[in-house]
């Protein structure tokens, strides 16, 4: 019985297999665990403390950019999640604005017009072949040599912009506005049902609506008009400059901005490429067909091309949403109060915890880019071509 089990095991392809991984990962456990031991071990020899009290210690220092509370005499843990915070800020407004650029620039590499190809053409090749911290480093030099407060440029009289950063007026939510959040939120849930049934009865009957301006609408004057019903629950705190700074308002700070440019045009110009060969995938009979039947080149290229080009556009797509939230890291360089300045900088500097705090930043990290990955590999999933099993 043992011998026929063990020529089952050898000889049995899949059996082999699953012996296989199972040694290669019991191993690679052994070898995690016998590191552990040393390193706890060489800690401990050299009177190094370990573990993870000292994140409910105090910081001991201020953090500029914040989207939550946090003072000096909070602690390492609120920190972690200040630093978090701002890192996930970046990443997302950096990954819209570089898909945004990067589709239109992507557009444009194909335009028949020669001065704007080309031009196109140089900002793809300048971009993609200067290392990105260079970027970010003369786009936040560019912003400290912006006039100084007394001599900021107004824009509307309601933003202004120095070398301080950019004040603008900052929100102030009343009593009711939770009512029109949430209008906004259940229009956009509508509109994704509206959009389905709106498909599957065009498929039926051969109408055509017009979703996407039923949408807008829908999305655009809903929450409006709870805006209005609810008393409008929203005023602004502008900015007025007083003495050496602006009072009031809010502040979008250089380290910021300088940033969301480097990061956000660097990663366009490799996007714009994606979409470039995303479009070219997609068949000249295509186009030509679309064109016989008297569409317009803007329908074609909304309904007939890029839907057709999303399957070959979004998987280095993902690859450039996980570099550039990975690159948000360099923000170290100027300053910048990401997850490695505050918590893997100054934290781990002021408590000498290094492995306990460099494990949470990678394991951080790690997280951000599989759950990117999950999304964007279940988005792929519903925009690939269906065949019948």
């Amino acid at each position: 019985m043992q011998t026929s089990l063990i020529r089952k095991i050898i000889f049995d392809e899949k059996s082999r297999s699953l012996l296989i991984q199972t040694l290669v990962i019991g191993l690679f456990a052994i070898f995690i665990y016998l590191i552990a031991q040393q390193t706890a071990y060489n800690l401990e020899k050299r009177g190094i403390s370990s573990g993870f009290d000292f994140l409910n210690i105090s910081a001991g220092y201020d953090i500029s950019i914040r989207l939550i509370p946090f003072t000096s005499e909070d602690t390492h843990l609120r920190a972690y999640f200040v630093g978090l915070l701002n890192t996930l800020m970046i990443a997302v407004c950096g990954c819209i604005l570089a898909t945004i650029l990067g589709f239109l620039v992507g557009i444009i590499r194909l335009s028949s017009n020669w001065l704007f190809r080309n031009i196109a053409y140089v900002y793809v090749e300048f971009t993609r072949n200067v290392p990105v911290l260079l970027q970010i480093i003369l786009y936040y030099s560019i912003l400290l040599s912006l006039p100084k407060i007394k001599q900021a440029f107004p824009i509307f009289n309601t933003f202004y912009l120095s070398n301080r950063g950019l004040f603008s007026p900052s929100p102030i939510f009343k009593e009711g506005f939770s009512i029109v959040f949430y209008s906004f939120i259940i229009a956009i849930i509508f509109t994704i049902f509206l959009k389905r049934f709106l498909k599957r009865k065009q498929e039926q009957t051969g109408n055509q609506y017009p979703i996407f301006f039923i949408n807008s609408a829908i999305i655009i004057f809903t929450p409006i008009l709870f805006y209005y019903i609810m008393g409008m629950p929203l005023e602004f705190d502008h900015p007025v400059l007083k003495g050496f700074n602006f009072k009031g308002g809010m502040v979008i700070r250089p380290e910021f901005l300088g940033m969301l440019f480097g990061l956000s045009i660097y990663t366009a110009a490799f996007i714009s490429e994606t979409v470039r060969s995303g479009i070219i995938s997609v068949s000249k009979g295509q186009r030509e067909a679309s064109q016989a039947l008297g569409l317009k080149s803007s329908f074609v290229m909304r309904l007939i091309i890029i839907p057709q080009a999303l399957r070959v556009i979004i998987p280095p797509l993902t690859s450039q949403y996980l570099n550039l939230t990975k690159n948000s890291s360099l923000g170290i360089a100027i300053g910048y109060a990401d997850l490695v300045h505050g918590f893997g900088g100054i934290s781990l500097n002021q408590t000498g915890r290094a492995i306990e705090i460099m494990l949470i930043v990678m394991l951080t990290y790690l997280s951000i880019s599989l759950i990117i990955s999950l999304s964007m590999n279940i988005y792929n999933k519903s925009v690939q071509f269906k065949g019948n099993a």
